[in-house]
């Protein structure tokens, strides 16, 4: 009894970590961050904090739950991937009834959150959200059309407006420009991805516009995302739910990554690629900082008696 307890108890980290890994906790971590910066910005002042905590914890196992489906879906196709062949399912360490179990558990969970502690528009655009990456791109979308993730990308640019929601319970104009940087931004980011991935999508079958129409169609396709999106980043500056300090970081920031997009257009290195997919998370990221710091600029300048 005590060797079978004992080999449960050192199972038990590997146990976790692999239903851990089902929700590709990297992308849910950066969703969560988008949904509580779009709370802040929904709110003058600060967000209730069962607000912001019930919120954020609905949301973010809504996105686990679409993560861990994906996934289920997807594990023939990720099995013959590098990339993604060392996940739980292919390499068999959970199997497709306990994922699909755990997703559902997860999905469930997340909706009577949002349904009962923070408001039913919250929970019905966060499942609309989930059934869009699970179903919609997973299933179709993902393998019929090398515009996949330009169209996919509706589903994972709303977490910004569904922090939104559950604050002022609705949807502004200002929510939905949050919902367009995310938008703008997903196809230089995958596609930067799919290049130098390309000969895994093309084994898999997947239909990634580099794979459809060659590295140099991607290439100035990525190149002209990333002068939209530099648009369109500097909107909330223009529509006065940014100040002077986000403008300015957007600029640079914007900079930085058109650079990345005009080196790669002009020629192809895979390592460049490589860097410009990485660069575009911490972008992203670093967008989203600046628009939460600029928002509480003149509670910063209180606190430092300015």
């Amino acid at each position: 009894m005590k060797t079978g307890t004992s080999q449960l108890s050192r199972s038990l980290p590997a146990w976790i970590s692999q239903y851990y890994e089902l929700t590709k906790p990297r992308v849910v971590m950066l969703i969560m961050f988008t949904a509580i910066v779009g709370m802040f910005l929904a709110s003058p002042a600060m967000v209730p904090l069962d607000v912001l905590f019930l919120a954020t914890l609905g949301i973010g196992l809504a996105a686990a739950s679409g993560a861990a489906v994906n996934q289920i879906l997807d594990q023939r196709f990720d099995h013959i991937m590098a990339r993604t062949r060392r996940r739980p399912l292919p390499t068999g360490q959970v199997n497709t009834h306990q994922a699909m179990s755990f997703a559902f558990a997860l999905g469930i969970s997340s909706m009577l959150i949002l349904v009962h502690w923070v408001n039913i528009l919250t929970a019905v655009l966060t499942f609309l959200s989930l059934i869009g990456y699970a179903v919609v791109y997973t299933v179709f979308l993902k393998h019929w059309t090398p515009q996949n993730i330009v169209i996919g990308g509706a589903a994972g640019a709303a977490p910004p407006v569904l922090g939104w929601a559950a604050v002022s319970g609705s949807v502004s104009g200002d929510a939905l420009l949050l919902f367009l940087i995310i938008f703008c931004w997903t196809p230089p980011h995958f596609w930067a991805l799919a290049l130098y991935r390309k000969h895994e999508y093309a084994n898999a079958g997947i239909p990634m516009l580099p794979v459809t129409h060659g590295n140099k169609f991607t290439r100035l396709h990525i190149l002209l995302y990333t002068l939209l999106l530099s648009a369109v980043s500097i909107m909330p500056f223009a529509t006065r739910l940014s100040g002077w300090i986000y403008l300015i970081g957007a600029l640079v920031l914007n900079g930085w990554f058109l650079a990345y997009a005009i080196r790669l257009y002009r020629r192809y290195d895979a390592m460049l690629s490589r860097r410009m997919f990485f660069f575009s998370i911490q972008y992203l990221a670093m967008l989203f900082t600046l628009m939460l710091f600029d928002h509480y600029r003149a509670y910063y300048a209180v606190w430092l008696g300015l």
